[in-house]
């Protein structure tokens, strides 16, 4: 076994870690308590100062507000004996600027009374006089290089700024003590390092001695030395550890039993699966059938097994064990009968031991039969689709054929042939449409614009546009409400069922016939009904009817100019919001079509 590497010991990682984390933590405590300490020292430093000041704005104030005679001194002199009092060792110069002049009145330095009388030229005695708040800034004496803070103040008579006071003083001297105190914590921090990294050899020593001896019962276990034992230090995790090593030639001891509990649990699993599950020997008989398996093939799991599995597949005539062997794709086993249909999707999967030799095979069933009439639904809807557009396109062709052989020089024949031509070329656009919109429903992007509207009203204006174009002699009856009834619709989806359901109440309704349109309210929903006098449909249709390209007759409906999708397309808009949509008939004396939509009464009351 490999050597560990001295930067990759365990022993030397904890000690690192355990410094370095002492080291984040002091840094961090260090770097907070420097910038507290350093806020805190200037702040009190120019709390002071600025009192100091303070003071003395009251005293100048009222030396330039005394009334004076020609024998009182003048107020530059009076100014200047009250700056010679104000004087501290931090204080390096004080001046007292009038506010109108801008003139200097008086400075505290002994060296610069030259500049008494005039006038100011800094930058923040005009700022501070002007904004009338103190203006401050720490900067670089230019002499000595040292630190200063600079303060300027306006001197106030009232609300009147009649002043300012200029002070400059030593700062240095706080930066100086921080100085200072970051040497101190600097040592501070390398002894506690120091005495952290001793600390941490110790207990890393503490920690990895039994690691080490743990190690070393690992690798007398790898070469088959069952009988040492690791030394238990104490009871904490790592004691725990040991007790747990000591106790693994038992458990490996135990082994045998233990797989056999496992077989157990395995079995258990395969009873609950969802999937049928069927398991075989070397020579392709039952050995294991769980539940599921079971009632797919609707056979006991007693009776099954030691049963070759291509007799309980029903494969004996089509399939040997050996070809499900070497079977790479599934087998689908269709167990269907004349009332109900049902099928089976067979996966199979080799058992071979490392040598290759085969040990079984197991079998994993799945039911389809949702998956294959989803299928056989998308067959039948793509043989309609084809035959619909065949239809019309080869009576296009005959006509044309026979337009460009010469009929159309025949005045009587070629207006009768174009305007075949023209009809089913305008009954292939409305497939075309039919299947566009049908298609926009099935999307998952399908959204409906939803808006409050009058149900009453919206419907009388379908009729009315409908009793306006239509070309049969056949009359309407209105059973509506005198009052508005308000639901949430798509005015332009509603408009489209509508159409599509009284087109067909008049396509089927004799001459002379009545078509009936009424709206019933009734608990949490609306019942829309149309309803004509036609020669109705049969039982055994009436639940078909809004399947996609069905017709009862397909003969008249195709005459008619029908596509078999106007209901359908009605049905997915109806659900779509939330609604129902069924048909009720008696043959030979009409359908009733009818739908249901949401309507809470609520709402209508506020509308009211």
């Amino acid at each position: 076994m490999r050597k560990v590497g001295f930067f990759r010991s365990l022993h030397v990682k904890f000690v690192i870690i355990y410094v370095l984390l002492i080291l984040v933590a002091m840094q961090i405590i260090g770097v907070y308590f420097v910038e507290q300490l350093e806020e805190t020292l200037r702040t009190n430093f120019q709390t002071s100062l600025k009192q100091r000041v303070d003071l003395l704005a009251y005293n100048i104030v009222e030396e330039m507000e005394k009334e004076r005679t020609p024998e009182d001194p003048t107020l530059e002199e009076d100014i200047k004996g009250i700056l010679r009092d104000f004087d501290a060792g931090d204080i390096s110069e004080v001046q007292v600027i009038e506010n109108r002049s801008l003139k200097i009145l008086g400075t505290s330095h002994p060296s610069n009374q030259g500049v008494v009388g005039q006038r100011t030229t800094k930058l923040q005695v005009k700022q501070s006089m002007v904004l009338e708040e103190d203006q401050s800034s720490i900067n670089i004496d230019e002499q000595t290089g040292h630190r200063i803070w600079v303060l300027s103040t306006p001197i106030k008579s009232g609300k009147k700024v009649i002043g300012a006071i200029y002070l400059v003083a030593k700062i240095e001297n706080v930066f100086e003590q921080m100085k200072t105190i970051n040497g101190i914590f600097a040592t501070g921090t390398a002894i506690a390092l120091s005495i952290t990294a001793i600390l941490g050899i110790l207990l890393a020593q503490t920690i990895t001695r039994p690691i080490a001896d743990m190690k070393k019962q690992a690798i007398a276990m790898t070469k088959g030395n069952f009988s040492r034992k690791v030394k238990v230090y104490g009871n904490d995790e790592l004691g725990t550890l040991a007790v747990t090593f000591n106790n693994l030639t038992k458990k490996l001891q135990e082994a045998q039993a233990m797989t056999e509990g496992e077989r157990r649990k395995l079995s258990s699993v395969l009873s609950y699966m969802t999937d049928g599950v069927i398991a075989t020997d070397r020579k392709g008989r039952v050995i294991l059938i769980n539940e599921p398996a079971a009632e797919m093939l609707n056979v006991s799991r007693e009776t099954v097994l030691t049963q070759p599995i291509v007799s309980l597949l029903d494969l004996d005539d089509t399939n040997s064990f050996e070809d499900l062997l070497e079977e790479k794709d599934s087998i689908i086993l269709d167990y269907s009968t004349k009332t109900e249909r049902f099928f089976l999707r067979a996966n199979f999967s080799v058992i071979q031991k490392e040598t290759g030799f085969v040990n079984g095979l197991i079998a994993v069933l799945h039911d389809i039969t949702d998956q294959e009439k989803i299928e056989a639904e998308r067959r039948e809807f793509v043989a309609n689709v084809s035959h619909e557009l065949r239809t019309p396109l080869t009576t296009m062709r005959s006509y044309l054929e026979a337009l460009a052989d010469g009929a159309w020089r025949d005045e009587e024949i070629a207006p009768n042939f174009l305007e075949v031509t023209r009809t089913e070329t305008e009954r292939m656009i409305r497939l075309v449409n039919d299947l566009l919109q049908l298609s926009k429903m099935d999307s998952t992007d399908y959204r409906l614009t939803i808006e409050w509207v009058n149900f009453v009203d919206f419907y009388n204006r379908i009729i009315d546009r409908l009793e306006m174009s239509k070309e049969q002699n056949v009359t309407f009856k209105r059973k509506l409400p005198n009052h508005a009834i308000f639901v949430e619709v798509d005015e332009d989806k509603m408009t489209q069922v509508l159409y599509n359901i009284i087109s067909n109440a008049l396509k089927y309704s004799p001459e002379g016939g009545q078509v009936t349109f009424s709206i019933k309210e009734k608990d949490d929903k609306i019942i829309v009904s149309v309803s004509d006098q036609g020669v109705g449909i049969p039982k055994e249709n009436i639940g078909k009817i809004f399947d996609r390209f069905y017709r009862v007759d397909k003969a008249r409906a195709r005459k008619l100019g029908g596509t078999g999708l106007g209901l359908a397309i009605a049905k997915e808009m109806v659900n779509a919001h939330g609604g129902a949509i069924w048909a009720t008939s008696e043959e030979g004396k009409g359908t009733k079509i009818s739908f249901s939509l949401p309507y809470e009464r609520s709402e209508e009351d506020e509308w009211s």
